[in-house]
């Protein structure tokens, strides 16, 4: 099966958890998109803002791996605060500014609305945008 090609949107500080910790949540901790991504399949992360609510805003790619497992897995955080979390191991990579990339990528339909995709969270993309935003982040 060939590998799919994935956007998670998540704050800057809740992606460099994931790194540190190896993993990727989606959708507030919900396993339901999760469960569409398999191992090998390319996951980018874009931070729209630093902090969840209270942050600045980004705009950028801000972290890039590949889906290390095949099942969500679930981590106590708090007493009532039971993620699904997924395996991912991150490449070396630098932050990328989304707004240079616009034009090559086919998911943005609408360079004066390019930010409504990543409103969905977590999404697919095809492996020519993968490729434009990993060599972006990369070189």
């Amino acid at each position: 099966m060939a590998a799919s090609y994935w956007v998670n949107t998540v704050s800057l500080e809740h992606v460099e958890l994931g790194v540190e910790g190896g993993f990727t949540q989606a959708e507030h901790g919900s396993d339901t998109k999760l469960r569409k991504l398999r191992r090998g399949d390319g996951l980018v992360f874009y931070s729209p803002r630093t902090a969840m609510r209270s942050g600045r805003p980004l705009r950028q790619f801000t972290a890039l791996g590949t889906i290390a497992d095949d099942e969500p897995y679930r981590v106590k955080v708090r007493p009532d605060f039971v993620p699904w979390r997924l395996k991912v191991d991150f490449e070396q990579a630098h932050p990328a500014e989304a707004g240079e990339l616009l034009e090559q990528l086919s998911f943005i339909t609408d360079v004066r609305q390019w930010g409504v995709p990543f409103r969905q969270g977590l999404f697919e993309i095809g492996a020519d945008d993968f490729a434009v935003i990993r060599s972006a982040m990369t070189s």
